[in-house]
């Protein structure tokens, strides 16, 4: 009989021997979340394109750097939202960043959790971070009630990091993530023989948005408490309820709409926007390699390519 339950690399016949193990590796398996920084970036398996060190394809050759970016651009971007069941079984719980923001103050904004200084995009008095309240609809999603977003408000300086300024210019930035360490983290599990688990499942379960997720799944880990090492712009997270919000200068435009193809009216300083005619939001196109899709950007893997090869021809 094939295995349809997993956790990491171990498969289960059944959702009562996952369970089992959960309970069982319970500490264990706390004790190794606890232990590494978290990067909260996509976990599925894409194809990796590598080229000679030598060769002259460098970032600027992807993102067709406009010449006439501005010296500053201020965006406010969504780093982690509370109350969603992310792509590494956890939820985030309101007030878990608190302790985090106000203990430290060297929070980074980074490109794709590089801690380099190439790939910073901003920090110090260039960064103000902190925590508000949204509504799901606020963010673009069709969720009902509040989530807690961990927020960025980030001046990107030209001559610090040009490629990443102009990414976010055209609105190419859909994505975001956090790097972080676990402190308060447990176990909830739907299931009466853990007693303890289950009054945890009973208890958070209730703000979980995607609870559908949490059904098929039937366990998550719930963080009561973080700390913020970095939050980086990534081309897709594992929680994918981190949205570019704003983005100063950025021009209005007209798109069509991802769904029904009517024209969508983008303002002034947004990257994306609700169609009037079937409510879907639709944001500005993608650079070169990446297929528009929806708030999110699916990787154009053979147009990508074909850019490549005809760069360094």
């Amino acid at each position: 009989m094939e295995a349809h339950y997993t956790y990491g690399t171990k498969e289960f016949q059944s959702r009562s021997d996952l369970f089992d193990f959960l309970f069982t590796h319970k500490k264990q398996l706390t004790a190794q979340k606890r232990a590494v920084l978290k990067k909260a970036d996509c976990v599925s398996v894409q194809p990796m394109i590598v080229w000679d060190k030598d060769s002259s394809v460098a970032k600027d050759a992807i993102a067709a750097v406009d010449p006439n970016l501005p010296e500053t651009l201020k965006v406010v971007v969504i780093i982690n939202t509370t109350n969603f069941l992310d792509g590494h079984g956890d939820v985030h719980i309101p007030g878990l960043w608190t302790k985090s923001l106000s203990e430290n103050k060297m929070i980074m904004h980074l490109q794709e959790h590089e801690m380099e200084f190439e790939n910073i995009i901003s920090d110090g008095a260039n960064l103000k971070a902190y925590t508000r309240s949204y509504t799901w609809k606020e963010l673009g999603f069709p969720y009902d009630g509040i989530t807690e977003g961990l927020t960025f408000e980030s001046t990107i300086e030209k001559k610090r990091n040009e490629f990443m300024l102009n990414q976010y210019k055209n609105g190419w930035v859909r994505n975001h993530s956090v790097g972080m360490y676990y402190v308060k983290v447990d176990m909830a599990i739907n299931d009466e023989k853990y007693p303890n688990e289950y009054a945890a499942w009973q208890k958070y379960y209730p703000m979980i948005a995607n609870s559908e997720t949490a059904d098929q799944q039937g366990y998550f880990w719930y963080v009561l408490e973080a700390k913020c090492v970095e939050g980086s712009a990534v081309p897709i997270g594992s929680n994918q309820a981190t949205p570019t919000l704003t983005v100063e200068g950025a021009e209005a435009c007209t798109v069509k709409c991802d769904n029904c193809g009517a024209d969508v009216n983008i303002p002034a300083g947004e990257t994306s926007a609700f169609c009037t005619k079937c409510g879907t939001q639709t944001s500005k196109e993608p650079p070169i390699g990446v297929k528009k899709s929806g708030i999110l950007g699916e990787v154009d893997f053979n147009g990508l390519i074909t850019l490549i090869k005809s760069e360094r021809n």
